[in-house]
């Protein structure tokens, strides 16, 4: 795995609002503005649930794992996400600290706080 800097990761959790066909119209932009996340270098990763319905009955919801500089630019390039500008989602945001996984070092998480 390519060698993260040493910024935070932020984790956006999403659940859908609205009716499978209208959010679905929207993916191809949402995706599009993950390349251009990826193309910035914030790293994301982005995919949704497979096992449980969103608040709509239709759809999961999702999650997406992110680097940034701090919590307000993530949460600026979060509300930039047209799954969000277009209503189609209630979402939280979080920092998350990894404390364990096989690139842990690599992602300069075992570095104490």
């Amino acid at each position: 795995m390519a060698r993260h800097s040493s910024r935070p990761w932020f984790v956006k959790l999403e659940e859908g609002v609205v009716e499978k066909a209208i959010f679905d119209a929207v993916v191809p932009e949402h995706l599009a503005w993950l390349r251009a996340l990826e193309a910035a270098g914030h790293h994301p990763m982005s995919g949704y649930w497979g096992d449980r319905q969103g608040l709509n009955g239709q759809g999961a919801g999702g999650m997406l794992l992110f680097q940034a500089g701090s919590l307000a630019e993530a949460e600026a390039l979060v509300r930039q996400d047209p799954l969000i500008r277009q209503g189609c989602v209630r979402w939280t945001l979080h920092e998350w600290r990894l404390v364990f996984g096989s690139d842990a070092l690599a992602l300069g998480a075992c570095e104490p706080q």
